[in-house]
């Protein structure tokens, strides 16, 4: 199928999730061709697009991306005889249905984030990038691969209105209203959870903020021009694969 076979709609939201893939790959937080990113239609609030299993995130184009609706039957006529990842609709499937401010979600098994997610204590506010989160992070335990709808209710349960949560034992996932926010959200989570493995691969003890400085820093991150800083964030990245355009748009 070709770009006069999507509306306009959902042609710049698949070039722009297309685009995110790539830069999770440029990003290194791959594994293979599992994890998964998604995103609703915009307009529609009965179908979103996941990746189609098996094509490597750097190689990832608007034109590989597929349709599913909610209860994860792929409406591309071209793809009807594939099956997306399972676990990635049960995961991203609770997410869309239940929060409406979450259209997309990206789910990933990073060596950093699966580390972290194998701590007890969870993400320390050590770093400024880890206070982004500070008592906006959400847990969910580890049941297993996620193949199990009535997983989706502890899942969205757990995460309750954080736009970010950790899986323990599992990875990490985060969200946004738009795949720029998204990214931003992974990414600094991402960054949170490599220093702290270097941190604490030192052995020394470490600098703990004050209470009243890692509440501050965390409404620092929600200041007035955060949605400015962002969408520039975005764009720098974007030019890094500028390269690719003409593929991942394809």
């Amino acid at each position: 199928m070709t770009q006069a076979s999507y509306s306009a709609e959902e042609w710049t939201a698949r070039c722009e999730l297309a685009a995110l893939y790539r830069l999770i790959a440029f990003y290194r937080m791959t594994d293979l061709v599992d994890t998964h990113i998604s995103l609703r239609i915009p307009g529609d609030d009965q179908h979103f697009l996941i990746n189609r299993y098996g094509v490597a995130f750097d190689r990832m184009r608007a034109s590989d991306l597929v349709r599913i609706d909610k209860s994860g039957v792929v409406q591309d006529m071209k793809f009807t005889d594939l099956a997306v990842n399972a676990a990635g609709f049960v995961i991203h499937s609770a997410i869309h249905q239940a929060r409406e401010d979450m259209a997309c979600v990206i789910h990933t098994h990073t060596p950093a984030g699966v580390a972290v997610s194998a701590q007890k204590q969870g993400l320390l506010p050590i770093s400024q990038h880890a206070l982004k989160y500070y008592g906006k992070l959400s847990y969910h335990t580890y049941e297993g691969i996620a193949l199990s709808p009535e997983e989706r209710e502890r899942l969205v349960s757990d995460l309750g209105m954080n736009r970010a949560m950790i899986l323990r034992n599992h990875g990490l996932l985060a969200g946004g209203p738009g795949v720029k926010h998204a990214f931003h959200e992974i990414y600094m989570l991402e960054r949170a959870c490599q220093i702290q493995v270097q941190a604490l691969s030192g052995g020394c003890e470490l600098s703990i903020p004050s209470e009243d400085v890692c509440r501050r820093t965390t409404q620092q991150f929600m200041r007035d021009d955060s949605e400015h800083i962002i969408s520039i964030a975005w764009d720098a990245a974007l030019s890094l694969i500028e390269d690719q355009k003409a593929s991942y748009t394809s």
